[in-house]
């Protein structure tokens, strides 16, 4: 066995086991069930879904925008100056530079973004509760009165849909496949490895946070592992597609198709960490300050990474 392929599926295994484990834990250890959570218990599971949460804010701005705007804005780039060689003189100058300075990328991730949101309006219109908004504001409600929190009104309170959380599932497992891809198509062992750690790095705490949210959100333990299980599966995926298809290269319209779908996948993952991730997080009026440590704090840690990354 050749030197690189073996170092790379060592990658496939390392990626796979760490997904899993740092993934199950919150979903088969009890300690992490908040329901039955009181006291400094509840506070401290309180802190730790404000660091996923900014965990989940560094993925989605550091890692997974920033990769699907630089993707989509090279394939642009390259798909212009194909249609400029092979029909020169059809267009002016200025005309082909404003095609290209025109902001696609940031266009793609907001039309993943309303893409979901139409997705969730619909369902809202055609089952109203069906996100659960009511559910979560009587559970808040009795959080308070646990508490011993005085309230003077109703406030907003974000959903516990599962389908928000299936939506995260997907467009962390649609990016890890890319990441997995990368690492697949390295052609030398050094790069092969510091890629593989600098994705190892933020994947045990991703995969954590995504086991956190699946048990915040109710999901059943089976349910729940099973999703991890699949989320797991899908570096190892990439990367095996990598070694399928190294050396090859983005014609036919391929590395656009793939940098589209990765920003599309961007702006689903924004939308859930806004509307759900976050304000559920920082709904309660408890220690503000600690929350946003705690958020700051998970999003400096994927923000370092993003230097290797």
């Amino acid at each position: 066995m050749e030197p690189l392929l073996g170092v790379k599926i060592g990658c496939l295994f390392a990626l796979l086991a760490l997904t899993l484990v740092c993934g199950l834990i919150p979903i088969c250890v009890k300690w992490f069930q908040i329901e039955g959570a009181t006291g400094r218990h509840r506070r401290v599971l309180s802190l730790l879904g404000c660091i996923s949460a900014g965990v989940f804010l560094g993925a989605g701005f550091m890692h997974m925008t920033a990769e699907a705007l630089e993707g989509i804005e090279s394939e642009i780039q390259k798909f212009m100056m194909q249609n400029r060689t092979e029909s020169e003189g059809n267009f002016s100058d200025d005309a082909s530079s404003d095609h290209t300075n025109y902001p696609y990328g940031e266009l793609i991730i907001s039309l993943g973004f309303f893409l979901v949101f139409l997705v969730e309006s619909l369902a809202l219109q055609c089952r109203p509760g069906a996100a659960g908004g009511s559910k979560v504001q009587e559970e808040e409600c009795g959080e308070a009165h646990v508490l011993g929190l005085h309230s003077h009104g109703s406030l907003p309170s974000p959903s516990r849909s599962p389908f928000r959380a299936l939506i995260l599932l997907l467009s962390l497992s649609f990016h890890s496949v890319f990441e997995g891809l990368a690492v697949g198509l390295q052609m030398t062992v050094v790069a092969t490895v510091q890629l593989c750690v600098a994705v190892l790095a933020h994947k045990g705490l991703v995969a954590f946070g995504v086991g956190l949210r699946l048990v915040q959100a109710g999901t059943g333990t089976r349910r729940a592992a099973l999703s991890i299980l699949s989320f797991a599966l899908m570096s190892p995926l990439g990367v095996a597609i990598g070694l399928a298809v190294a050396g090859g290269d983005s014609e036919g319209g391929r590395g656009l198709a793939q940098a589209v779908l990765e920003g599309v996948a961007a702006g689903t993952f924004l939308y859930v960490t806004f509307l759900e991730i976050l304000p559920r997080e920082l709904a309660g009026p408890e220690a503000p300050l600690a929350k946003w440590g705690c958020v700051a704090a998970g999003f400096a840690f994927m923000a370092f990474i993003a230097l290797w990354a």
